[in-house]
C-alpha cells in the first residue's frame, strides 16, 4: 500500500492540533513558524518569539507586512490584540525561567530517548547557529521537534545516539515528522500516529529502530 508524506502545512496543522488551550508556545526558526498559521481561531494560545514578542498571530497577508514586527527568523508576523514586544533579555528570562509550556524546534538529529542536536552538524564548513535553542530546549516544560524524518541522503534523523553536537539531553518529548508522530521515552520510541498507508514495519525499517505501539 502506498503512502504520501505530510506537506509542511499539513505537518504544521498536525502540531497545532496538539497545542492545548491557554498554552504559551515558542515557535523556533524555520518550519515551526508555520504552526502560527494553523492555530484554531477559537483556541487561545500565546505565541512567543525569542527576539521579544508575546502574542504573535499568523503571517500577514501579502502587502500587509511590517518589517518592524518580525520573528526570530526575520519573517514579518502579526500581533494579536493584547500582544506585546519587549527587550531580548526579558524574552530570555521567560525562556530560562520555565514560563513556556511548549517549544517547537527543528532538528538535525533526535535520539530515541529525546537527546536533541539542532545547532551544528560538526562539518568543517558548516556555520554553527545555536541562537536560543539551548535555553528553549531545557527551559520549556515540553520540547517538541518538527522536521522531515529523513535527510536528503535518505538517512533517518531519528537515531539511537546523536552523532552531532548536542543541544540538550533527554529534553525532546515528541517528534512531529512528515511520516509519523513519535514520542521519545526513557525506554525508546513510541508511535503516536503515522500517515495512512505506511506500514509499521516500513516505518521501523526507515528509522532503523524499534518503535513501540
Amino acid at each position: 500500500m502506498s503512502y504520501q508524506k505530510r506537506s509542511k502545512d499539513q505537518l504544521a496543522r498536525r502540531v497545532a492540533q496538539d497545542i492545548h488551550e491557554g498554552a504559551t508556545v515558542n515557535l523556533g526558526i524555520g518550519m515551526p513558524t508555520l504552526v502560527a498559521n494553523h492555530i484554531p481561531p477559537d483556541r487561545e494560545v500565546l505565541l512567543h518569539s525569542e527576539n521579544g514578542i508575546l502574542g504573535m498571530g499568523p503571517a500577514p497577508a501579502e502587502g500587509q507586512e511590517d518589517y518592524d514586527l518580525i520573528n526570530a527568523g526575520k519573517q514579518p508576523v502579526t500581533l494579536l490584540p493584547g500582544g506585546a514586544y519587549f527587550h531580548h533579555a526579558d524574552s530570555f528570562a521567560m525562556m530560562r525561567g520555565g514560563h513556556l509550556d511548549i517549544c517547537v524546534l527543528g532538528a538535525f538529529q533526535v535520539s530515541a530517548t529525546g537527546d536533541l542536536a539542532n545547532w551544528h552538524t560538526g562539518e568543517p564548513d558548516a556555520i554553527p547557529a545555536v541562537g536560543g535553542a539551548m535555553d528553549l530546549a531545557i527551559g520549556a516544560k515540553q520540547t517538541w521537534v518538527m522536521m522531515d524524518l529523513m535527510t536528503k541522503q535518505g538517512q533517518s534523523k531519528v537515531v539511537a545516539h546523536c552523532s552531532y553536537p548536542l543541544t540538550g539531553i533527554g529534553c525532546v518529548k515528541r517528534i512531529y515528522s512528515d511520516l509519523a508522530t513519535l514520542a521519545c521515552t526513557p525506554q525508546g520510541l513510541r508511535l503516536i500516529d503515522k500517515v495512512e498507508g505506511l506500514e509499521h514495519f516500513e516505518l521501523e525499517r526507515l528509522v532503523g529502530l524499534p518503535i513501540a505501539t
